[in-house]
């Protein structure tokens, strides 16, 4: 029987102010029902839910008992912040989620006091937090930081260098672990629960404090060996040594769903002037939503579902996604190359390595959420003699930039990167747009760029790949699925640097790199209607260049338009520099580049987002009828 009252407490609360008015004992209920807000949204919207639903509990107890947003919350990743943003001013936009001109799917300081922090790739939360609070320490102001971090996060290098450097913020900087899958906790019950209260507890903190008082009167070699004792035997009990010899002050593990345990800890932990502290909070993923625990990603990330049965509303049939279809070549491949192996940073699925784990489960590494080491172990197995591909989203590779200029270009290391997310990417907006990948790539000397224009050329590039030995190559393909042409079963080398012609024509050339090809041949038929002659070439390399061919089109046509899924500096810099150096614009030649806007574009659909960022074929069209107006105007004033 449903006793709840009529009014809903979720629609008393508008923001922390709201919810700190409540009584304890209400605070079950709220949660209840924001976890079913959460789910009724998400359902409507699709995104990420398992993360959401295993810190509903956590958002209202860190809320409760700290005083946001003047105490800082950072959420990392940004997948768990959906309760937080319901609680913060946003429900009555919370079905906008990843929607065009609605909310961002992670936290984003532009949209409320309450995110301080845009928080989309992980592991940054500890060294964001840790310099709000010291920024507020150093200015005598109130605040803390409070960093949130997932188990998964904390496979990062990065959050170890946070917490290393965290001893100078005291008690301003707290950092909570949830703990929903790495089983890094021992069994979580009344007496971890007890002992977590009893050592974040005033008492015992002043006792503590006291003693190690006394001890450092009695010598520093006694104080030493008694702040060690007293460190272990919690360890012992409690667990959590690691985080003791960072520097931290550890509290747990407790059961982050059980909101008796969660306030009095936390409580503890704001009222003490022990610090920095790390509190470990053991949560279950896709908590309280039987089809996301019984699924085995938990509904980390859905496309939109039925509430009551759990049935995600996927598109069924169509051509295969890219990422499949790199992982299925990649294990026909490994099928007869005994040196080919995979390497994936904490994304095994979304890259299709896990199409080729199920192959060959010996040589598919899964280095967790590890760009950085992850070059670097590719390069070694690169130098003794191995065939490895580095599976990196375009946006995740940035995060090893400098690992791929030092470990892998300088030494000329054959490590195949396949750069999945080329391009935009739709409802996870600019935080995961592989904006940036030529430029930052086609810039290195010895690496070698190809783009993929269907799924077929993407197993041919896969093919390319593998066979070349002569330095680092990588090939970029776009988020969804392939366009529909046929894979052949005999697959090509290409040859290195060297495009192809689409469709032949005489006056306009459209020059495109990777998946716009599509529309450059959509453009061409446009073009042809109004009796302009059109080329359209495939480059396949952004580098290198394949100079004969453009050469070769630059000088037969009148305007040369390229076309690409990437920021300025990649392949239209590369070409005009190549035109500029070899005096190629000097007979009136019309060169236009095409490229992504120079602004963050925030999540939409992904054909929206290409018609905002002007890369369809209305504004090929556009360009290259732009361009002839010019000519035509600049010969007719030269005349006069």
């Amino acid at each position: 029987m449903n006793t709840r009252p009529k009014t809903p407490l979720l629609d008393t609360v508008d923001t922390p102010d709201d919810l700190r008015k409540l009584k304890k004992e209400q605070l079950r209920q709220l949660s209840d029902e924001l976890r079913e807000e959460m789910i009724d949204a998400v359902g409507t919207t699709g995104g990420h839910l398992g993360s959401g639903l295993g810190v509903v509990e956590l958002t209202t107890a860190i809320h409760y008992v700290f005083d946001t947003p003047t105490d800082k919350l950072v959420w990392d990743v940004g997948h768990q912040c959906y309760p937080h943003k319901i609680l913060t001013g946003r429900r009555d936009r919370i079905r906008t989620l990843r929607q065009g001109g609605g909310l961002s799917g992670f936290t984003k300081r532009a949209e409320s006091e309450y995110d301080p922090f845009g928080a989309a790739h992980s592991s940054t939360s500890i060294s964001a937090a840790l310099g709000f609070a010291m920024a507020n320490k150093m200015q005598n102001r109130p605040g803390r930081g409070i960093a949130v971090i997932g188990d998964g996060a904390m496979s990062a290098g990065m959050a170890y260098e946070a917490m290393n450097n965290a001893e100078q913020a005291g008690n301003r900087l707290v950092v909570i672990l949830n703990d929903n899958d790495m089983s890094i906790a021992p069994p979580v019950g009344g007496l971890s629960a007890y002992l977590a209260r009893m050592v974040s507890s005033s008492e015992y903190l002043g006792l503590r404090s006291m003693a190690s008082k006394i001890a450092r009167k009695m010598g520093r070699r006694v104080w030493g060996g008694l702040e060690k004792a007293e460190e272990y035997a919690r360890g012992m009990v409690t667990g959590g040594t690691m985080f003791e010899e960072l520097g931290f002050y550890y509290v747990g593990p407790i059961d982050g769903h059980n909101l008796d345990h969660l306030i009095p800890v936390l409580e503890n932990v704001r009222d003490s002037e022990q610090g920095p502290v790390l509190i470990h909070v053991v949560t279950t993923k896709g908590k309280g939503y039987a089809p996301a625990e019984n699924s085995a990603d938990k509904y980390h990330g859905v496309a939109k579902f039925d509430v009551v049965t759990g049935e995600q509303k996927k598109s069924s049939g169509g051509p295969p996604a890219y990422q499949n279809v790199f992982g299925e070549t990649l294990a026909k491949l490994a099928d007869k190359d005994p040196r080919i192996c995979a390497i994936t940073a904490a994304m095994p699925s979304g890259t299709g390595v896990d199409k080729f784990a199920k192959a060959h489960p010996d040589k598919a590494f899964d280095v967790g959420i590890a760009e950085q080491h992850g070059v670097t172990f590719a390069a070694g197995l690169a130098a003794e003699g191995m065939r490895p591909f580095a599976a990196i989203y375009s946006t995740f590779l940035q995060r090893a930039y400098d690992q791929v200029v030092h470990d892998v270009a300088i030494q000329n290391l054959p490590v195949r990167f396949a750069i999945d997310r080329a391009g935009l990417v739709g409802a996870d907006g600019c935080t995961h747009a592989g904006s940036f990948d030529i430029t930052y790539l086609a810039t290195l000397p010895n690496m070698v760029v190809m783009a993929a224009a269907d799924e077929a050329e993407l197993a041919h590039m896969t093919y390319t790949a593998a066979e070349y030995d002569d330095g680092p190559i990588a090939f970029r393909y776009p988020r969804g699925s392939g366009t529909g042409v046929e894979i052949p079963e005999k697959l090509e080398k290409l040859e290195i640097g060297k495009g192809r012609i689409v469709r032949e024509g005489t006056k306009v050339a459209i020059l495109s790199l990777g998946a716009r090809l599509e529309e450059a041949k959509k453009a061409a038929d446009q073009l042809e209607a109004k009796g302009l002659s059109t080329t359209v070439a495939d480059l396949r390399f952004a580098k290198p260049l394949d100079t004969a061919l453009i050469e070769k089109l630059m000088r037969s046509h009148e305007v040369v338009v390229t076309v690409e899924e990437g920021a300025i500096g990649g392949l239209g810099a590369h070409v005009l520099t190549y035109a500029s150096d070899n005096g190629l614009t000097d007979a009136g030649l019309k060169v236009r580049t095409m490229r992504l806007p120079d602004v963050f574009q925030d999540q939409d659909d992904p054909a929206k987002q290409y018609d905002e960022a002007g890369l369809n074929a209305p504004h090929i069209v556009d360009t290259v009828l732009n361009a002839l107006r010019h000519n035509s105007a600049g010969v007719e004033e030269a005349r006069a």
